[in-house]
């Protein structure tokens, strides 16, 4: 039913910019009509989510909801887009207009089908944000002493004696525990992505709403890992280390306890929950011992 709701919708935003796109002037007539299709098809459009049953689970549902909120906007966007135009003239705004509803109607066809298929996609998502932001912290330490040598030139600040964009050695041993938790951020995503495709079912309403709640939780470790990225640059205050690692290890355990109790661990997986669950104990107790100072 969306995918027709959306195929209707790319159809009349066909029709109405060529409506629009030169002489002879479109009659008032004609526009009133097309005015209507244009409505109506909308109208389809966001009937058709509200028909999806929350039931189905919220996660599958907000992705079918940014779907359609995508292409409501790009219908507005072409409307806007003619109306500032000049009437004998098809305006660059307004083909790329066009376009950007076409490429939102399209995207039905790669909307998730069931919930485990849209927790698979979040989860998916959230694993590659992750992964950028380890490689990019890698990617810093093994650059040298210096963490801005790529955005900060010699010529741009003159004398490079401020030890306020540098690593110490004391700052290094703690983002080697750092790093750990960024990386065990990594396996768990990684583990619980693997378990959701293999035995992740939207059969039953309890199996639905556990999804959501490993969805929930795991779309909190990316902000996490970001927060914890961005306090490890110099200068270095180790309280906010701290309590940014401390917040990641929280959120950690808590997508590796919901994993544990859910439909998705059957026991021939819980060996690499409490291995992760470790992990995260053993670097963040080594984070603990770093900054015994600061408290």
């Amino acid at each position: 039913s969306l995918g027709q709701a959306f195929n209707i919708t790319s159809q009349e935003a066909t029709k109405l910019s060529l409506a629009f796109s030169g002489t002879p002037l479109t009659s008032a007539e004609d526009c009133r009509k097309l005015s209507e299709d244009v409505q109506n098809a909308i109208l389809a459009v966001a009937s058709v989510y509200y028909w999806l049953p929350k039931g189905q689970g919220t996660t599958l549902r907000k992705m079918v909801r940014d779907a359609t909120t995508e292409v409501v906007e790009g219908m507005i966007q072409l409307t806007e887009a003619i109306l500032s135009a000049p009437l004998e003239s098809l305006s660059q705004e307004q083909l790329i207009s066009t376009g950007g509803v076409w490429e939102a109607c399209e995207q039905v066809s790669n909307l998730p089908r069931d919930n485990q298929a849209a927790v698979v996609s979040a989860l998916a998502a959230c694993l590659g944000v992750v992964k950028d932001a380890l490689e990019e912290m890698e990617h810093a330490l093994v650059e040298g002493q210096d963490p801005y040598s790529d955005i900060m030139e010699d010529e741009d600040l003159g004398f490079r004696g401020n030890r306020d964009t540098y690593w110490s050695e004391a700052d290094r041993k703690l983002l080697s525990s750092c790093m750990g938790l960024m990386k065990a951020s990594k396996a768990c995503l990684k583990k619980v992505l693997g378990v959701v495709k293999a035995y992740g079912k939207a059969d039953s309403p309890e199996q639905i709403a556990q999804l959501d709640d490993l969805a929930d939780i795991a779309n909190e470790i990316s902000p996490s890992v970001d927060e914890l990225a961005l306090s490890m640059y110099p200068p270095v205050n180790e309280l906010a280390v701290r309590l940014n690692a401390a917040k990641l290890a929280s959120v950690l355990k808590k997508v590796l306890e919901i994993t544990k109790t859910s439909h998705v661990c059957p026991p021939s997986e819980e060996g690499w929950v409490l291995f992760l669950t470790s992990a995260v104990d053993h670097n963040m107790n080594k984070i603990k011992n770093f900054t015994q100072g600061q408290l």
